[in-house]
C-alpha cells in the first residue's frame, strides 16, 4: 500500500524519511498541536507552497524549463475564486464555478504559451514567460471593476468555511472546531492528494520521458519522442496544479490581490525553495517550503530575542536587529546553497548512498 501511495519513490535516506514523517504529522495535526492564528496561518501557507513549488519542480526540475509565468497561473486560481464569490455570492456553487473557470483559463493560456513559445530555447523562453506574467499582473491591477485593482478583492467563503461557523458547543481535544479549522483541512486534503498525484506523474513513463528531455532533448527527439508535445503537456500540468494552489490560498485568506499571488517576489520565493529543497525531487518541495516559510515567519522573532540578549553589546545588537531579518534570510540562503548544492534532499540522498557503498 505504501509503495503504491508513494509511487515506489522512497526518500532513500533515513534522516529524510524521519523529517518527512515529522512534517506530515505536524501539518496533519497543526490545529491541535500549534494553537494560535499565526501558527495555523503558517501551516496553511506551507501547504499552499508545497503544492505550488512541487508543481514548479515538475516544470524546472524534471523537464528543465525555466519559466517566470508560474505566479500568473497561481493568481488565476486565486482570482477565479474571488471573482466568482463576489459576483455570485458565498456558496459552494461559486467556489466550484470559480475553480472551473480558472482551470479552463489556465489550460488555454498554458497551451498557447507552450505551443508558441516552447520551440524557443533557454533564456528566450524565460523572457517570454516573464513578459506574459508582467502583462497579466498589469492587467489585473488596471481592471479594477473586475479584479479590484491594487486593492484586490475581499469575499466571503461558504458558511462551512467561515470562521464564525461553530457546529459544536464544546471543544474537541482542547480545540474549538470552527470554519477556519475546516478550511485548513480542506487545504491539507487537497494539497496531500495533489502532491501524491505529482509524485505519481514524475515516476510514470511520462515522467521518465520528461527527465530524458531535461538531460538531452536532442537525443530524446532522435529516439522518437516529440519533445515539444511533452514540454507542452508538462507546462499545462504544472499550470493546472499552480491554479489549484492559488484557489486554496484565496479560500484560506478570503482575499486576493496582485501582491498576494502575482508579484515577482513570490516567483523568486518559489525559485529559492526549489533550490533549497532540491531540483528534480518532489520531496524537496516539502522540505524547502517548510524551511523557507518557517524562516520567513519566525526569523524576525528569533532575532528580536537575540537582540534583547545582546543588548549590552552595541555592534552585535545592531547586527542581529529584527529589522535586518531579510539580510539574515539571504545569508541562510547563501549558506544552504554552498553546503547543499544539490538541495537538502539531494544532499541527504547522496550521503545515504555513500554510507551504503
Amino acid at each position: 500500500m505504501l509503495k503504491r501511495l508513494l509511487s515506489h519513490d522512497y526518500p532513500r535516506s533515513r534522516i529524510l524519511a524521519v523529517a518527512l514523517v515529522a512534517i506530515a504529522i505536524a501539518l496533519a495535526f497543526a490545529p491541535f498541536l500549534f494553537p494560535g492564528s499565526k501558527a495555523l496561518g503558517v501551516a496553511a501557507k506551507m501547504l499552499v507552497f508545497i503544492l505550488l513549488v512541487a508543481s514548479y519542480d515538475l516544470l524546472l526540475g524534471y523537464t528543465g524549463i525555466v519559466s517566470f509565468a508560474h505566479t500568473m497561473f497561481f493568481g488565476i486560481g486565486a482570482y477565479g475564486i474571488a471573482i466568482a464569490s463576489t459576483r455570485l455570492g458565498e456558496g459552494f456553487a461559486a467556489v466550484c464555478i470559480g475553480v472551473a473557470a480558472a482551470l479552463a483559463l489556465s489550460l488555454v493560456l498554458s497551451l498557447v504559451i507552450g505551443l508558441f513559445s516552447l520551440r524557443v530555447k533557454a533564456i528566450f523562453y524565460a523572457m517570454i514567460t516573464l513578459a506574459v506574467a508582467a502583462a497579466f499582473q498589469t492587467l489585473a491591477s488596471q481592471l479594477s471593476d473586475i479584479t479590484g485593482g491594487e486593492d484586490g478583492l475581499t469575499f466571503k467563503n461558504p458558511l462551512f468555511f467561515s470562521p464564525s461557523f461553530e457546529p459544536f458547543e464544546s471543544e474537541v481535544l482542547g480545540l474549538m472546531l470552527d470554519g477556519k479549522v475546516f478550511s485548513y483541512y480542506l487545504l491539507f486534503g487537497v494539497a496531500a492528494l495533489l502532491f501524491l498525484l505529482l509524485l505519481r506523474i514524475v515516476n510514470s513513463p511520462f515522467g521518465r520521458v520528461l527527465q530524458a528531455i531535461r538531460e538531452n532533448d536532442f537525443r530524446a527527439e532522435a529516439i522518437g519522442y516529440r519533445t515539444v508535445v511533452y514540454r507542452t503537456l508538462s507546462n499545462v500540468l504544472s499550470a493546472l496544479f499552480a491554479t489549484v494552489a492559488g484557489a486554496l490560498l484565496a479560500i484560506w485568506l478570503r482575499y486576493t490581490g496582485p501582491d498576494t499571488t502575482l508579484s515577482f517576489e513570490i516567483m523568486l520565493d518559489i525559485l529559492l525553495i526549489v533550490v533549497i529543497g532540491g531540483m528534480g525531487t518532489i520531496y524537496g518541495a516539502v522540505v524547502g517550503s517548510v524551511l523557507f516559510v518557517l524562516a520567513q515567519n519566525y526569523l524576525q522573532d528569533l532575532l528580536k530575542v537575540a537582540a534583547g540578549a545582546l543588548g549590552g553589546v552595541p555592534v552585535l545588537a545592531q547586527l542581529v536587529s529584527p529589522d535586518r531579518w531579510l539580510l539574515w534570510l539571504g545569508v541562510l540562503f547563501v549558506l544552504s546553497v554552498y553546503y547543499f548544492p544539490a538541495g537538502v534532499v539531494g544532499r541527504l540522498r547522496l550521503g545515504a548512498l555513500r554510507r551504503r557503498e
